[in-house]
């Protein structure tokens, strides 16, 4: 299982939004996969197989404590490594309206990211961000790859919905009059 362990964190971490938490998940699904490791030599895909478990599990200790993984994108990362991160950006003399743009751009798809359900979040970031292929998806999930992605198109137009209010008026003043 060694091989898979990062990949499994990283789906974890995506399914959580903590690191305490999908270490946790991690663990647990390990330590439940542990007895019956004889089993998993005979599975032709172990990734994608572990990461089903994986999302199972997650899903079960969801509905047994009735929790939800409702967080800030930007609380996905710890302060201090986001600041770490910014340090090493090479200042290119933006100007401070600029600046300002970026910035209200950032919280707009923070807040229209945060307004989806943690499923559909999970979705779109795993596809979007991580580059998960649709086919992967399906099999993790245990549903059909055109269900992913009917599920990935909706998400797409909540969120492109969801960031066209929130921008309005922010976009309203960037127009150039004809």
């Amino acid at each position: 299982m060694q091989p898979h362990l990062a990949g499994m964190y990283r789906f974890a971490f995506r399914l959580t939004g903590q690191r305490d938490d999908a270490e946790d998940l991690v663990q647990d699904v390990l330590t439940k996969l542990y007895p019956r490791a004889d089993e998993l030599l005979a599975v032709d895909q172990p990734g994608p197989w572990l990461n089903r478990v994986l999302y199972r599990h997650f899903i079960d200790l969801t509905r047994k404590y009735a929790r939800r993984a409702d967080r800030a994108v930007s609380g996905l990362m710890s302060e201090d490594a986001g600041q770490d991160f910014l340090d090493t950006l090479v200042d290119a003399g933006v100007e401070p309206d600029r600046h300002l743009g970026q910035d209200q751009l950032r919280l707009a798809l923070d807040e229209a990211l945060a307004a989806l359900e943690p499923d559909q979040r999970s979705l779109l970031l795993l596809h979007d961000v991580d580059g998960w292929r649709q086919e992967e998806i399906a099999e993790v999930l245990g549903i059909a790859v055109g269900t992913v992605k009917s599920r990935l198109h909706r998400c797409r137009a909540g969120l492109r919905k969801n960031l066209g209010h929130r921008l309005e008026p922010f976009l309203a003043g960037l127009r150039v009059e004809d």
